[in-house]
């Protein structure tokens, strides 16, 4: 079985370093090069914007869910091949979690933080059995997973639901990952 469409959660803004803007670019062409539709926040700025413009440029099938206060901004990217407004956050969070088979979180803020969490969150509690993944871009992610494993040093987190969590550099052994992760009997 193939992982087909796979919400990503990333910033709005590009961040400071170069790395950030050319990895969300670059992961979205990987994404329309594996035939994996892309579900994302609708934004048509910073890694978002980049991210989805490089999945349409590739040929890829590209999904916006955003609410309508934001659209209202004219911050929509408004040549997705589907775009859903809602009225909420927490309605955008649960059409993308419908929307998707898995997720991972790019750089981003507290949004993206926001976001990723949820859905292990979810994973964790067994609202889904959809996997979590996070793309290590330059090391952005390894103070977060410090601390996390410093929740299982004191004991506010399993184990196993650390395991749970992908971390990768490399986008393509995260896709493999999610992949697996997806079919094992883990999930079933």
């Amino acid at each position: 079985m193939k992982l087909h469409s796979l919400c990503v959660f990333c910033g709005s803004s590009s961040g400071i370093g170069p790395e950030y803007l050319a990895e969300a670019s670059s992961f979205g062409t990987l994404l329309a090069s594996e035939g994996i539709t892309l579900v994302y926040g609708g934004g048509n700025v910073g890694l978002m914007g980049a991210l989805a413009d490089a999945a349409l440029a590739a040929g890829g099938k590209v999904i916006g869910v955003i609410p309508l206060l934001l659209l209202e901004k004219e911050v929509a990217h408004m040549g997705l091949t589907e775009l859903h407004p809602v009225a909420s956050m927490h309605e955008r969070k649960m059409k993308m979690a419908l929307l998707s088979n898995a997720f991972v979180a790019l750089p981003g803020g507290i949004g993206t933080l926001d976001e990723i969490f949820e859905a292990t969150t979810w994973t964790q509690l067994g609202f889904h059995a959809k996997p979590c993944g996070f793309l290590n871009v330059a090391g952005f992610y390894d103070p977060l997973f410090d601390f996390i494993r410093q929740l299982v040093t004191e004991g506010f987190l399993n184990e196993k639901h650390l395991d749970s969590l992908l971390i990768e550099s490399d986008p393509r052994r995260l896709l493999k990952r999610l992949s697996a992760y997806q079919l094992s009997s883990k999930w079933s």
